[in-house]
C-alpha cells in the first residue's frame, strides 16, 4: 500500500525549500521502497534550488541516502526486505557499453533518470495526487523512497554510523574518487584542492590516501581550511576576493602542482586549476557549474607542456565496488567520515539546512530520519 512520507522540495527555483507530505506509491517491477535513516544536504541538491542544475520544480530532493529495504517489486532478486542500502545517482544497467569497460558512472540509463525513474516515470505525488519529479533518480530527502534497483548499492552497515553511510554515496564518492580514480595521484605528487567543503575534503583525503607529498587546500573561508588540515592537507591558502590564486601557488608549491582539483563549481576556478600546473599536471573539473560556464586555456600549454584538463562525474565510480571499499577503508581507521558530519537536522528543519549549506557553515549537514516502526 502506499506510504505517507515527509519530503524536502523545491517549488520555486531561488526561494526556500518546503517540506511537505508527498504519498510514496509501492514499487513496481525492479524496484524496491526503502525507509531512509540519513540523507546528505548536497550542494547538487542545492544546485537544483538555484537552478545552476535546470530541473523544472516541483522536484523532490535528494540523492546521497540511506535507509532500509522495505518492499521489493517483482523480478527482484539482488535485494531483500531489511538489507541496508545507499542511493547511487547514476543508474547502472549493467549491460551499455560505459558499464561494460566499468565506467558506470557514465551509463546510458542515467541520461533517463534524470527527474524520474529510468521508464520516465514517478512514484511520488503531492497532496493533491500530481506527480512530483525525483532528483537523479533518487529523491531522497524524504521519509520514504522507491527507486529503481539500478539506483541502489547494498552495503554492511556494521558499526557505521547511518549519517557516515549517506555520505559515501555522494560528497565521500564525488570527491575521493576524483583523486583517486580519475586522476590515479601518484604517491610523492604535488596536489592543489580548491574548495573545502564536503567534495574538497575529501579529494583532500583521496590525495592523502594516495601517498602526496604536498597537498594544498584554497578557500576563502578559514574554517573549512583548518577542517582541510584535519582531513590531510598539509599547507592552507586563502585566496583575496577576486583573486586569481594560480601565479602564488605556482610559487608555493615550488614551480606548480601535479594535480589541481576544482570542487566549487565554477569556470573562473577551473581556470585557476588549469594555471597553477606544472608541464604535464592534470587539472580535474569535480564542481558543478552552470550549463553555460565556459573557460579557455592556451592551446600552447596543451601541446608544448602536455598539460590535461579532464572532468571527474561522481568520482569515476563503480558504486558496487567503491562504496564497499570506502566503508571499508573506514572501518580500518584509514578514512574520516565521522568529522565530515558538523551538523545533523530533522526532516522539518531542511529549510536550515540548505541556509547553512549556502551560507558555508557545514563540512556536511545530514538529516535524519527517525525509525517509523
Amino acid at each position: 500500500m502506499p506510504y505517507q512520507a515527509r519530503a524536502a522540495l523545491v517549488r520555486e527555483n531561488n526561494a526556500p525549500v518546503v517540506v511537505e507530505t508527498i504519498t510514496v506509491a509501492d514499487p513496481r517491477r525492479d524496484e524496491l521502497t526503502i525507509e531512509l535513516q540519513a540523507c546528505g544536504v548536497c550542494h547538487s541538491d542545492l544546485s537544483v534550488v538555484t537552478g545552476t542544475l535546470p530541473l523544472p520544480p516541483p522536484v523532490v530532493l535528494g540523492h546521497e541516502g540511506v535507509g532500509k529495504v522495505v518492499a521489493i517489486g517483482e523480478g527482484v532478486t539482488d535485494f531483500a526486505v531489511g538489507d541496508t542500502v545507499l542511493s547511487s545517482f547514476v543508474s547502472m544497467c549493467g549491460t551499455c557499453r560505459w558499464c561494460s569497460i566499468g565506467r558506470p558512472e557514465l551509463c546510458n540509463l542515467a541520461a533517463k533518470s534524470v527527474t524520474t525513474l529510468p521508464d520516465g516515470t514517478v512514484r511520488t505525488f503531492d497532496a493533491e495526487g500530481k506527480p512530483l519529479s525525483i532528483f537523479s533518480g533518487c529523491g531522497v530527502m524524504a521519509e520514504v523512497a522507491t527507486l529503481h534497483v539500478s539506483n541502489v548499492v547494498k552495503i554492511d552497515a556494521t558499526g557505521v554510523a547511518p549519517e557516515c553511510c549517506a555520505l559515501v554515496s555522494c560528497g565521500v564518492m564525488t570527491g575521493f574518487g576524483a583523486a583517486v580514480n580519475t586522476a590515479k595521484v601518484e604517491p610523492g605528487s604535488v596536489c592543489v584542492v580548491f574548495g573545502a567543503g564536503g567534495v574538497g575534503l575529501n579529494a583532500i583525503q583521496g590525495c592523502a590516501t594516495s601517498g602526496a607529498s604536498m597537498i594544498v587546500a584554497v578557500d576563502p573561508n578559514d574554517a573549512k581550511l583548518t577542517l582541510a588540515k584535519a582531513f590531510g592537507a598539509t599547507h592552507v591558502y586563502a585566496p583575496a576576493p577576486g583573486e586569481d590564486a594560480a601565479k602564488a601557488l605556482r610559487k608555493l608549491t615550488g614551480g606548480g602542482a601535479d594535480y589541481a582539483f576544482e570542487c566549487v563549481g565554477l569556470g573562473s576556478v577551473l581556470a585557476q586549476a588549469y594555471g597553477c600546473l606544472r608541464k604535464a599536471g592534470t587539472a580535474v573539473m569535480v564542481g558543478v557549474a552552470r550549463p553555460d560556464d565556459q573557460v579557455s586555456v592556451r592551446c600552447g600549454t596543451l601541446l608544448f607542456e602536455e598539460k590535461t584538463l579532464t572532468g571527474s562525474l561522481y568520482g569515476g565510480a563503480r558504486p558496487r565496488v567503491d562504496f564497499p571499499r570506502i566503508l571499508g577503508l573506514y572501518k580500518a581507521g584509514k578514512l574520516k567520515l565521522d568529522e565530515l558530519v558538523t551538523q545533523r537536522y530533522t526532516i522539518e528543519e531542511a529549510p536550515k539546512a540548505f541556509d547553512d549549506l549556502a551560507a558555508g557553515r557545514n563540512a556536511r549537514g545530514v538529516i535524519m530520519f527517525p525509525n517509523r516502526a
